[in-house]
Protein backbone atom coordinates (compact mmCIF):
# COMPACT_ATOMS: atom_id res chain seq x y z
CA UNK A 1 0.00 0.00 0.00
CA UNK A 2 0.93 3.51 -1.19
CA UNK A 3 -1.22 4.86 1.85
CA UNK A 4 -2.35 7.39 -0.69
CA UNK A 5 -5.63 9.03 0.05
CA UNK A 6 -7.46 11.64 -1.86
CA UNK A 7 -10.43 13.74 -0.51
CA UNK A 8 -12.94 15.00 -3.39
CA UNK A 9 -14.92 17.98 -2.22
CA UNK A 10 -13.26 20.23 -0.27
CA UNK A 11 -16.11 22.06 1.83
CA UNK A 12 -16.44 21.93 5.82
CA UNK A 13 -16.97 17.81 5.56
CA UNK A 14 -13.95 17.21 3.61
CA UNK A 15 -11.48 19.57 4.92
CA UNK A 16 -12.76 18.04 8.82
CA UNK A 17 -11.85 15.06 7.85
CA UNK A 18 -8.22 16.61 6.59
CA UNK A 19 -7.32 17.79 9.85
CA UNK A 20 -8.96 15.21 12.12
CA UNK A 21 -6.19 12.88 9.96
CA UNK A 22 -3.34 15.62 10.30
CA UNK A 23 -3.93 15.80 14.19
CA UNK A 24 -4.06 12.44 15.04
CA UNK A 25 -1.50 9.14 14.79
CA UNK A 26 -1.79 8.17 11.08
CA UNK A 27 -0.09 6.08 8.61
CA UNK A 28 -1.13 8.30 5.77
CA UNK A 29 2.06 8.87 3.83
CA UNK A 30 -0.12 11.25 0.86
CA UNK A 31 -3.22 13.45 1.17
CA UNK A 32 -4.69 14.78 -1.93
CA UNK A 33 -7.61 17.31 -2.16
CA UNK A 34 -9.54 17.54 -5.26
CA UNK A 35 -12.52 20.09 -5.97
CA UNK A 36 -14.39 21.50 -8.56
CA UNK A 37 -13.01 24.94 -6.98
CA UNK A 38 -9.61 24.07 -7.93
CA UNK A 39 -8.27 27.36 -6.18
CA UNK A 40 -10.30 26.04 -2.86
CA UNK A 41 -8.92 23.07 -3.12
CA UNK A 42 -5.03 24.58 -3.23
CA UNK A 43 -5.42 27.05 -0.27
CA UNK A 44 -7.10 24.53 1.79
CA UNK A 45 -3.95 22.13 1.10
CA UNK A 46 -1.57 25.30 2.04
CA UNK A 47 -3.37 25.96 4.73
CA UNK A 48 -3.04 21.94 6.33
CA UNK A 49 0.60 21.93 5.21
CA UNK A 50 1.18 25.21 7.99
CA UNK A 51 0.09 22.69 10.55
CA UNK A 52 2.67 19.97 9.98
CA UNK A 53 5.44 21.18 11.95
CA UNK A 54 3.60 20.90 14.93
CA UNK A 55 0.98 17.71 14.24
CA UNK A 56 1.73 14.18 15.71
CA UNK A 57 1.77 12.82 11.59
CA UNK A 58 4.14 14.21 9.06
CA UNK A 59 1.99 13.23 5.47
CA UNK A 60 2.93 14.87 2.02
CA UNK A 61 -0.47 17.27 1.21
CA UNK A 62 -1.33 18.85 -2.03
CA UNK A 63 -4.15 19.79 -4.25
CA UNK A 64 -4.80 17.67 -7.56
CA UNK A 65 -7.41 16.01 -10.04
CA UNK A 66 -8.94 12.89 -10.62
CA UNK A 67 -6.03 11.75 -12.33
CA UNK A 68 -4.43 11.31 -9.76
CA UNK A 69 -6.52 8.68 -8.15
CA UNK A 70 -4.85 5.87 -10.03
CA UNK A 71 -2.75 4.97 -6.86
CA UNK A 72 -4.77 6.07 -3.76
CA UNK A 73 -5.72 3.25 -1.71
CA UNK A 74 -8.71 5.55 -0.66
CA UNK A 75 -10.80 7.93 -2.62
CA UNK A 76 -12.92 9.66 0.24
CA UNK A 77 -16.12 11.48 -1.34
CA UNK A 78 -17.47 14.30 0.61
CA UNK A 79 -18.46 16.44 -3.03
CA UNK A 80 -22.24 17.38 -3.71
CA UNK A 81 -24.65 19.80 -2.53
CA UNK A 82 -24.85 20.34 1.33
CA UNK A 83 -27.82 19.42 2.99
CA UNK A 84 -30.12 22.79 3.79
CA UNK A 85 -31.99 23.38 7.14
CA UNK A 86 -35.10 21.99 6.66
CA UNK A 87 -34.16 19.70 4.32
CA UNK A 88 -33.91 15.65 4.61
CA UNK A 89 -30.78 13.72 3.23
CA UNK A 90 -32.88 12.40 0.73
CA UNK A 91 -34.09 15.14 -0.53
CA UNK A 92 -30.67 15.78 -1.37
CA UNK A 93 -30.77 12.22 -4.22
CA UNK A 94 -31.58 14.09 -7.27
CA UNK A 95 -29.50 16.39 -6.98
CA UNK A 96 -26.07 14.91 -6.37
CA UNK A 97 -26.77 11.52 -8.28
CA UNK A 98 -26.24 12.99 -11.50
CA UNK A 99 -22.85 14.86 -9.90
CA UNK A 100 -21.69 11.40 -8.87
CA UNK A 101 -22.23 9.14 -12.44
CA UNK A 102 -19.31 11.65 -13.76
CA UNK A 103 -17.25 11.87 -10.97
CA UNK A 104 -16.72 7.77 -10.48
CA UNK A 105 -16.11 7.76 -14.20
CA UNK A 106 -13.38 9.75 -14.10
CA UNK A 107 -12.00 8.33 -11.30
CA UNK A 108 -12.18 4.98 -12.98
CA UNK A 109 -10.63 6.48 -16.14
CA UNK A 110 -7.33 7.37 -13.49
CA UNK A 111 -6.88 3.56 -13.11
CA UNK A 112 -8.20 3.49 -9.54
CA UNK A 113 -8.28 0.29 -8.03
CA UNK A 114 -8.81 0.89 -4.42
CA UNK A 115 -11.37 1.72 -1.94
CA UNK A 116 -14.21 3.67 -2.21
CA UNK A 117 -15.74 5.66 0.83
CA UNK A 118 -18.89 7.91 0.68
CA UNK A 119 -19.63 10.52 2.60
CA UNK A 120 -22.42 12.50 0.69
CA UNK A 121 -26.24 12.54 1.28
CA UNK A 122 -27.69 10.82 0.97
CA UNK A 123 -24.89 8.57 1.36
CA UNK A 124 -26.52 4.73 1.68
CA UNK A 125 -28.44 5.47 -1.94
CA UNK A 126 -24.85 7.21 -3.21
CA UNK A 127 -22.86 4.55 -1.68
CA UNK A 128 -24.99 1.93 -3.97
CA UNK A 129 -24.26 4.26 -7.18
CA UNK A 130 -21.13 4.65 -6.49
CA UNK A 131 -20.65 0.63 -6.22
CA UNK A 132 -22.54 0.13 -9.70
CA UNK A 133 -21.08 3.05 -11.74
CA UNK A 134 -17.56 1.40 -10.51
CA UNK A 135 -18.00 -1.82 -11.13
CA UNK A 136 -15.79 -2.06 -8.44
CA UNK A 137 -16.10 -5.09 -6.12
CA UNK A 138 -19.00 -4.37 -2.91
CA UNK A 139 -15.94 -4.89 -0.55
CA UNK A 140 -14.33 -2.18 -1.60
CA UNK A 141 -17.10 0.82 -1.64
CA UNK A 142 -18.78 1.04 1.60
CA UNK A 143 -20.25 4.93 3.35
CA UNK A 144 -19.73 6.01 6.30
CA UNK A 145 -22.73 4.65 7.55
CA UNK A 146 -24.41 5.08 11.00
CA UNK A 147 -20.59 5.29 12.95
CA UNK A 148 -21.45 9.24 13.67
CA UNK A 149 -24.75 8.31 14.71
CA UNK A 150 -23.55 5.18 16.60
CA UNK A 151 -21.03 7.52 18.57
CA UNK A 152 -24.14 10.37 18.98
CA UNK A 153 -25.76 7.57 20.98
CA UNK A 154 -22.91 6.36 22.99
CA UNK A 155 -22.11 9.81 23.92
CA UNK A 156 -25.38 10.37 24.98
CA UNK A 157 -25.76 6.94 26.73
CA UNK A 158 -22.38 7.33 28.41
CA UNK A 159 -23.64 10.93 29.34
CA UNK A 160 -26.44 9.27 31.50
CA UNK A 161 -24.58 6.66 33.15
CA UNK A 162 -21.61 8.68 33.85
CA UNK A 163 -19.31 6.88 32.07
CA UNK A 164 -16.89 7.37 29.44
CA UNK A 165 -18.14 6.79 25.78
CA UNK A 166 -15.58 4.07 24.64
CA UNK A 167 -17.06 2.15 27.42
CA UNK A 168 -20.78 1.96 25.63
CA UNK A 169 -21.39 -1.18 22.72
CA UNK A 170 -24.30 0.40 21.29
CA UNK A 171 -25.57 1.05 17.59
CA UNK A 172 -27.17 2.78 15.60
CA UNK A 173 -28.33 1.24 12.29
CA UNK A 174 -29.95 1.20 9.24
CA UNK A 175 -30.23 4.10 6.76
CA UNK A 176 -28.13 6.86 7.88
CA UNK A 177 -31.87 8.90 8.48
CA UNK A 178 -34.84 9.14 9.65
CA UNK A 179 -35.57 5.81 9.49
CA UNK A 180 -31.99 4.77 11.33
CA UNK A 181 -32.65 2.77 15.25
CA UNK A 182 -30.97 1.53 17.75
CA UNK A 183 -29.97 -2.12 18.47
CA UNK A 184 -31.16 -2.12 21.99
CA UNK A 185 -31.36 -5.97 22.53
CA UNK A 186 -27.53 -6.05 21.55
CA UNK A 187 -26.32 -2.62 23.60
CA UNK A 188 -24.17 -3.28 26.69
CA UNK A 189 -22.21 -0.82 29.24
CA UNK A 190 -19.36 -2.96 30.68
CA UNK A 191 -20.91 -5.83 29.95
CA UNK A 192 -24.32 -5.53 31.83
CA UNK A 193 -27.04 -4.69 29.25
CA UNK A 194 -28.23 -0.81 28.95
CA UNK A 195 -31.90 -2.04 29.13
CA UNK A 196 -31.27 -3.53 32.38
CA UNK A 197 -30.04 0.44 33.29
CA UNK A 198 -32.34 2.51 31.52
CA UNK A 199 -35.99 2.33 31.65
CA UNK A 200 -37.56 2.41 27.73
CA UNK A 201 -39.18 5.37 27.91
CA UNK A 202 -35.84 6.85 28.18
CA UNK A 203 -33.99 4.83 26.34
CA UNK A 204 -36.61 5.91 23.52
CA UNK A 205 -35.44 9.92 23.87
CA UNK A 206 -32.23 8.93 23.42
CA UNK A 207 -32.51 7.27 20.44
CA UNK A 208 -34.79 9.85 18.78
CA UNK A 209 -31.98 12.70 19.73
CA UNK A 210 -29.46 10.44 17.91
CA UNK A 211 -31.45 10.16 15.18
CA UNK A 212 -32.33 13.87 14.85
CA UNK A 213 -29.47 15.91 16.15
CA UNK A 214 -27.95 16.49 12.72
CA UNK A 215 -30.83 18.52 12.16
CA UNK A 216 -30.27 19.81 15.46
CA UNK A 217 -27.01 21.25 14.70
CA UNK A 218 -27.88 22.35 11.23
CA UNK A 219 -30.50 24.65 12.48
CA UNK A 220 -27.97 26.16 15.01
CA UNK A 221 -25.06 26.74 12.72
CA UNK A 222 -25.83 25.80 9.51
CA UNK A 223 -24.08 22.18 8.85
CA UNK A 224 -22.65 19.40 10.45
CA UNK A 225 -18.38 18.59 10.23
CA UNK A 226 -16.72 17.79 13.08
CA UNK A 227 -18.14 14.83 14.38
CA UNK A 228 -18.19 13.16 10.99
CA UNK A 229 -14.58 14.55 9.63
CA UNK A 230 -13.57 12.48 13.06
CA UNK A 231 -15.64 9.40 12.58
CA UNK A 232 -14.33 9.38 8.82
CA UNK A 233 -10.54 9.54 9.62
CA UNK A 234 -11.17 6.45 12.09
CA UNK A 235 -12.27 4.63 9.51
CA UNK A 236 -9.43 5.22 7.18
CA UNK A 237 -7.36 4.95 9.62
CA UNK A 238 -9.22 1.36 10.50
CA UNK A 239 -8.41 0.61 6.66
CA UNK A 240 -4.79 1.45 6.27
CA UNK A 241 -3.86 -0.29 9.67
CA UNK A 242 -5.64 -3.69 8.92
CA UNK A 243 -7.09 -3.50 12.18
CA UNK A 244 -10.43 -5.72 11.33
CA UNK A 245 -12.32 -3.40 13.62
CA UNK A 246 -16.02 -3.52 14.11
CA UNK A 247 -18.28 -0.24 12.74
CA UNK A 248 -21.56 0.23 11.49
CA UNK A 249 -20.40 1.44 8.28
CA UNK A 250 -22.86 1.58 5.24
CA UNK A 251 -21.89 -2.23 3.54
CA UNK A 252 -23.48 -4.42 0.91
CA UNK A 253 -26.42 -6.44 1.86
CA UNK A 254 -27.00 -9.49 -0.49
CA UNK A 255 -30.32 -10.29 0.95
CA UNK A 256 -31.83 -6.94 0.22
CA UNK A 257 -29.68 -5.42 -2.83
CA UNK A 258 -28.79 -2.75 -0.88
CA UNK A 259 -26.15 -0.81 1.25
CA UNK A 260 -27.16 0.35 4.54
CA UNK A 261 -25.30 1.27 7.97
CA UNK A 262 -25.04 -2.05 9.90
CA UNK A 263 -21.70 -3.50 12.19
CA UNK A 264 -19.05 -5.28 9.66
CA UNK A 265 -15.45 -5.76 9.89
CA UNK A 266 -13.49 -3.49 8.27
CA UNK A 267 -10.32 -4.34 7.02
CA UNK A 268 -6.88 -3.62 4.66
CA UNK A 269 -9.22 -4.98 1.64
CA UNK A 270 -12.18 -3.45 2.79
CA UNK A 271 -15.35 -5.23 4.14
CA UNK A 272 -14.72 -8.69 5.82
CA UNK A 273 -17.83 -9.67 6.73
CA UNK A 274 -20.60 -8.73 7.99
CA UNK A 275 -21.85 -9.36 11.21
CA UNK A 276 -24.42 -11.47 12.05
CA UNK A 277 -26.57 -10.08 14.97
CA UNK A 278 -29.73 -11.66 16.36
CA UNK A 279 -32.32 -8.93 16.27
CA UNK A 280 -35.57 -9.02 18.04
CA UNK A 281 -38.46 -9.08 16.26
CA UNK A 282 -39.29 -5.25 16.22
CA UNK A 283 -35.90 -4.66 15.25
CA UNK A 284 -36.53 -6.66 12.49
CA UNK A 285 -39.23 -4.69 11.55
CA UNK A 286 -37.46 -1.25 11.69
CA UNK A 287 -34.25 -2.71 9.89
CA UNK A 288 -36.70 -3.84 6.94
CA UNK A 289 -38.34 -0.46 7.04
CA UNK A 290 -35.42 1.31 6.75
CA UNK A 291 -33.99 -0.62 4.18
CA UNK A 292 -37.29 -0.19 1.49
CA UNK A 293 -36.72 3.54 2.55
CA UNK A 294 -33.36 3.14 0.84
CA UNK A 295 -34.84 0.80 -1.85
CA UNK A 296 -37.32 3.07 -3.41
CA UNK A 297 -34.65 6.24 -3.10
CA UNK A 298 -32.24 3.90 -5.27
CA UNK A 299 -35.15 2.87 -7.64
CA UNK A 300 -36.10 6.69 -7.91
CA UNK A 301 -32.19 7.16 -9.23
CA UNK A 302 -32.07 4.23 -11.38
CA UNK A 303 -35.41 5.58 -13.55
Amino acid sequence: MANKVMIVGTGNVGMSFGYALVHQRTNVNELVLVDINTADAEGEAIDLRDTLAVSPSYLKIRSGSYADAGDCDIVVITAGVPQKPGESRMDLLKKNAAIFKDMIGQIMASGFDGIFLVVSNPMDVLTYLTWRYSGLPAERVIGSGTVLDSARLRYRLAERLHTHPKNVHAYQVGEHGDTEFALWSCANVGGQAITDLIDEEELAQIEDYARKEAYVIIEKKGATYYGIGSCMASIVNCILNDENRILPISNYDELSGTYNGYPAVLGANGVVRRIGLKLSGEEQKKLNRSIETIRDAIKEAES
